[in-house]
């Protein structure tokens, strides 16, 4: 970090703050703060919905994750564009009718109270724990390769978030995202074209792509049917699907981002930009991290990328065994340069020769074997340390090749992910608790002023929340995949309450009430004894399949409990 890299850090930052500030101070009303006064245009929808999404995690793990285990997690994603266009047809014009502020709010007026609340409480609950994780992620992985102090991270993050959604609530979220958009989509693409610039000279992003694809790193499509693979076409197209609709459509963060735009038009033009936009961007993210593996078959590269790691194994008796591996490592780098510049020149001329991409697999797993061994030296160093170092690739390579300047718009990048994505999970957690949980249940009136006062309390109370979670934090596998499993295990059975009011007319309250609290228990002990208890790459049930199970189970116990009871007649007809 050099001095240019700190003002172009703080420059961003700073900016993005008291613009938030500065453009949305003043909301007269719990609607105006809440629902922006519905004035969003269709594409600043757009561009908040895909900012809310794309949290600091997405740029620092998507890249990781790409440069282990190549293109495949792109295939989580192909069921949103199926989501969003239903979520156009169906639940915005619902929303819409009933003037919502939050879409629980739906659920009493479909069904009662209880089943409004139970809602309500999972998503508290997950978007909780999510805001949270939100902030740690960025916090954890600079202090760990910057040396900052990881709880005064955490503190300025979540600060930084609270000082304009307290100010401005959901218009100040939505005006800061279109800035964090543009720093996040430049930093992004400045980075990937300078990595094709820092490849050999002879070497065409064709040649690249052949290296990765040598190496496994293109597979971008599996059709396979195994329930234990995480990512394939089938688990994408539905336990994705199921995921995308959960979350755009019931989960507050995303419905307040439509819900604030000036009419139903807008509000679906925006999750269509979404729809068409997502796959595209998540595609680019991890193509950049394969190019990073590409950028690595000719540079050196540690034993493990999470620095603390080797701090560990320096203070322990292990330090020569270490060292020994890391001579083996930077050998067998040399060797994989040779072979990959040999493999370009048959390239060159034309020619894919199979020997050498033979070599070239065999060199990569001699890497990975010196890389599961070296992991073995430092859990036994420190059992408690974090071996897997996914989340730590594609910052070691930024701090450590990119130029002055650069390094800064990075950083920027990746704490304006984290502040749009805690910023909606704030907001949406203050405009559920206050909507939901406290005016529902005030059995006195109080004035619009007093409930837009209760809604900034909660937003503070919520960012502080969230700020001591994340101070608590612990860090796990993958950052991207924990994000996306503590939603699966909800989301399921939110969207399955959602799906029967809307399309389910016959199924009433009770019913729905009671397969909603079943169906999430199963998916606690679904979870607990098919992922839980089995170590990363041998779990029984990808964790995807939880929202499809979630949503089944929920409309299927619902109406099975509605033909075991007495029939009422519905207050509300559902659309």
């Amino acid at each position: 970090m050099q001095i240019f890299d700190w003002i172009i850090l703080l420059t961003t930052l700073l900016f993005i703050v008291i613009y938030g500030v500065w453009k949305t101070k003043g909301s007269k009303n719990v609607e105006d703060f809440i629902l922006g006064n519905n004035e969003t245009p269709w594409h600043v929808v757009g561009l908040s919905v895909m900012a809310t999404q794309a949290s600091a995690i997405t740029f620092l793990s998507t890249p990781g994750q790409a440069y282990h285990d190549g293109m495949g997690f792109v295939q989580f994603y192909f069921g949103l564009p199926i989501a969003m266009v239903l979520i156009c047809a169906t639940f915005i014009p619902i929303y819409h009718k009933y003037k919502v502020y939050t879409a629980y709010e739906y659920l009493e007026k479909r069904f009662d109270l209880k089943t409004r609340s139970l809602a309500a409480v999972l998503f508290l609950v997950q978007r909780g724990l999510g805001t949270g994780l939100t902030i740690y992620a960025p916090a954890i992985i600079l202090s760990a390769i910057l040396g900052w102090n990881l709880t005064y991270m955490n503190i300025f993050i979540g600060i930084s978030v609270i000082i304009y959604t307290f100010s401005g609530g959901t218009k100040a979220v939505n005006v800061t995202q279109k800035q964090q958009m543009f720093v996040i989509m430049l930093g992004m693409f400045s980075t990937f074209f300078l990595i094709l610039h820092y490849l050999p000279n002879d070497m065409t992003f064709s040649s690249a792509l052949h290296i990765a694809g040598a190496n496994d790193k293109m597979n971008i499509v599996d059709f396979s049917f195994d329930p234990e693979q995480k990512y394939t076409f089938w688990s994408g197209i539905t336990g994705g699907f199921f995921l995308a609709l959960a979350y755009f459509g019931t989960d507050q963060s995303q419905v307040g981002r439509y819900l604030s735009g000036k009419s139903v038009r807008e509000s679906q033009m925006g999750l269509i930009m979404n729809g068409l936009l997502k796959v595209p961007m998540q595609f680019f993210i991890l193509l950049t991290g394969v190019m990073v593996f590409v950028f690595f078959q000719f540079n050196p590269v540690p034993l493990n990328f999470n620095p603390n790691n080797k701090t560990v194994i320096e203070n322990s008796k292990y330090k020569k065994e270490y060292q020994a591996l890391e001579n083996k490592l930077n050998a067998l780098s040399e060797d994989k340069k040779v072979i990959n510049l040999l493999y370009i020149d048959q390239l060159n001329q034309d020619y894919d020769n199979p020997t050498l991409r033979k070599e070239l697999v065999a060199l990569s797993n001699k890497e990975k074997d010196l890389r599961d061994r070296a992991k073995d030296i430092i859990t036994k160093a420190d059992p408690d340390s974090e071996t897997n170092d996914k989340d730590y690739v594609f910052f070691h390579f930024v701090l450590n090749y990119l130029p002055k300047g650069l390094i800064g718009l990075l950083l920027a990048v990746i704490l304006s992910a984290a502040m749009s994505s805690t910023a909606s999970g704030l907001s949406a957690l203050a405009s559920t608790t206050a909507i939901d949980i406290y005016k529902r249940n005030l059995k006195t009136e109080k004035s619009e002023t007093h409930y837009l006062n209760a809604t900034k309390f909660f937003t503070l109370m919520w960012g502080v929340i969230a700020i001591l979670f994340a101070c608590i934090g612990t860090l796990f596998e993958n950052l991207i995949q924990l994000v996306n499993i503590i939603g699966s295990i909800f989301y399921g059975t939110v969207l399955g309450i959602f799906l029967v009011g809307f399309y389910i007319k016959k199924v009433q309250s009770q019913a729905v009430f009671y397969s909603a609290v079943i169906s999430q228990i199963t998916i606690f002990i679904i979870y607990y004894f098919a992922i839980f208890i089995y170590p990363s790459g041998e779990e029984k049930l990808g964790y995807l399949w939880l929202n499809f199970i979630g949503a089944l189970l929920t409309i299927v116990l619902s109406i099975v409990i509605q033909m075991l009871v007495p029939k009422k007649e519905i207050a509300v007809e559902s659309e």
